[in-house]
């Protein structure tokens, strides 16, 4: 038996490509959006009511990672991407269905989108359906998971005087929280577990319309060199 979907509305992110987003939602309180809805559910009577509620569920497709062939087991990044596991004692992105969940921060409500925060989702990202966030029903204070018990460990972001200006400037143009997006991002670490970085080694990410792009000069350690414009690359 099989059943179709059909998306309710696409979100409109800051993140323009899947590295360097943060690996749940809510770890980085400065990644805004929108989502905005299609027809029929663009006229307002959807939302009403949404402007009570604080938080909501997105269930979502993985539209950048949809496969024919569904895996019983995948390598999460939480992990390091050495070591295999069932797909369903994870939350990788290589779903049976395509299908994720994010829960995230409602910022304002208009009648055809949403403004939305501590998002984890790229841009175009199709979504079925919104829930809202019930606290007394979706707080389970006994509720325990080894494998991911901690937020990820963050590390020290550092900057270059030039790319905290570039930063700022761009912020001030986009209005929008750039400098506290990108460390709160990076912090987390986006490279692969596995991977020993070499100070010469430069990695990048776009955020809205910019490029950002940093290095290790230790392990432990992120250094941002330049924030421009994607066009100027």
């Amino acid at each position: 038996m099989t059943y179709s979907v059909s998306p309710i509305g696409f979100v409109r992110s800051c993140f323009k490509e899947k590295f360097a987003i943060p690996r749940q939602p809510q770890l980085a309180p400065a990644a805004r959006g929108v989502l905005e809805l299609v027809a029929p559910f663009d006229q307002g009577d959807a939302v009403q009511g949404l402007e009570q509620v604080s938080h909501v569920w997105l269930l979502f497709l993985f539209h950048q990672a949809l496969e024919e062939k569904p895996r019983l087991k995948v390598r999460p990044p939480r992990l390091g991407g050495n070591k295999s596991m069932g797909v369903f004692a994870t939350r990788a992105t290589h779903r049976p269905n395509g299908i994720g969940q994010s829960v995230v921060k409602l910022d304002k409500v208009e009648a055809n989108r949403l403004w939305i925060s501590g998002i984890d989702l790229l841009d175009g990202t199709p979504v079925l359906d919104i829930k809202p966030y019930v606290p007394y029903a979706d707080i389970i204070d006994t509720a325990s998971n080894s494998i991911a018990s901690a937020p990820p460990s963050l590390i020290p972001v550092q900057w270059t005087d030039s790319a905290l200006q570039q930063a700022h400037g761009h912020a001030q143009r986009l209005d929008e929280p750039l400098v506290e997006l990108i460390e709160q991002c990076l912090a987390q670490d986006p490279r692969p577990a596995y991977q020993i970085p070499a100070p010469e080694r430069e990695y990048g990410a776009q955020f809205w319309d910019v490029d950002v792009r940093w290095h290790y000069p230790t392990p432990g350690l992120i250094r941002v060199l330049e924030v421009i414009p994607v066009s100027n690359r």
